[in-house]
């Protein structure tokens, strides 16, 4: 989670809020199907700008009814029944500094990583840990919010976390990722839909969150979403031209650091790293700045928009936006 600049940086962004990492989910309908297709330009450069904006939709933090409905003031957190000992949702300090974003050697050309970009980033305070099902519990009890999983009563799954009493009732497919499945009654209680339960799994990363989910809880714990430019920053762990958080070799010297598919995906999960579903959020080494599982284990939502489009110049601050035309539609006079 990110936080006021550290010192005297170059900008610095009045009552800034703080960074949170949240995993993603892909929903059969809504803000995630809304963000790949509603991709927009990429402000070059944010130079006076702490680039803490937001796009403005529904429920996001710009949105005074929402901020207000989970902020602390009007749901005073309550007792969680049953929580036990985890890993408590602390903070580090990320430095001001300059990095290359991207690549220009893309191994999945549709991804957008291209190209090679020197980016400029302020100081601000990350989430240790990606947010646990014990965290997100606290929000729910706290708010009595409804995630829009279980507002549509579905959402995907990855068919081999799926029981064969689950799959019979299942006629559909993503037609590109046939491996993705949709699961009626799937949400963050219920991972793997309603024969799956998340008790046993209190420090794992809490899924099934929408980016509005994801919105929702940062406005009530004074938090925000990180921009791509920001967990991009974060993730490397202060390396340059490094194929990993911790290096080159994704098991050096044979120890894993990061929760990952081991053996022919998506037919074969070895489970070489002790887990074949998620991770605990503390589980693994964490990278240089101290930040854990910033890469594998869960997706991570950031808050600006996707695209694939990006400029070679040098940044600052970058939020990739989307641009909304609005068009009045006027009467013409008789």
């Amino acid at each position: 989670m990110a936080a006021p600049a550290l010192g005297p940086a170059r900008r610095h962004c009045a009552g800034l809020g703080c960074v949170l990492l949240l995993p993603l989910v892909l929903l059969l309908r809504g803000a995630a199907g809304d963000e790949e297709s509603g991709a927009g330009a990429c402000a070059a450069s944010f130079a006076g700008s702490c680039g803490c904006g937001a796009p403005q939709r529904p429920g996001t933090h710009g949105s005074s009814a929402a901020a207000h409905r989970y902020s602390r003031e009007a749901n005073v957190p309550g007792p969680v029944p049953g929580e036990r000992p985890l890993a408590s949702p602390k903070m580090v300090p990320i430095p001001a500094g300059v990095f290359t974003m991207g690549t220009d050697d893309p191994k999945i050309q549709q991804d957008g990583e291209a190209p090679a970009r020197r980016v400029m980033i302020d100081a601000f305070y990350m989430d240790a840990y990606e947010v646990s099902n014990a965290e997100f519990e606290k929000f729910v009890n706290s708010t009595g919010y409804l995630t829009e999983a279980e507002k549509f009563g579905d959402s995907f799954v990855f068919e081999g976390m799926l029981s064969e009493q689950v799959k019979t009732n299942i006629q559909q497919a993503v037609a590109a990722a046939p491996w993705w499945l949709p699961v009626k009654g799937a949400n963050w209680r219920h991972p793997e839909g309603p024969d799956s339960t998340v008790v046993h799994r209190l420090d794992h990363p809490v899924l099934h969150v929408s980016w509005n989910d994801a919105v929702a809880y940062c406005t009530w714990a004074g938090k925000r979403l990180p921009t791509e430019a920001e967990w991009e920053y974060s993730c490397r762990g202060g390396l340059e031209n490094r194929l990993f958080p911790w290096g080159n070799k994704l098991q050096p010297k044979g120890q894993h650091y990061a929760n990952v598919w081991q053996g022919e995906f998506p037919v074969s999960n070895t489970g070489e790293d002790g887990f074949r579903g998620t991770a605990p959020v503390d589980a693994f080494p964490p990278n240089g700045y101290g930040l854990y599982n910033i890469v594998g284990n869960a997706w991570e939502w950031t808050s600006d928009w996707w695209t694939v489009h990006h400029s070679a110049e040098e940044m600052v601050n970058p939020l990739c936006y989307l641009l909304i035309a609005v068009i009045l539609s006027v009467q013409p006079y008789p």
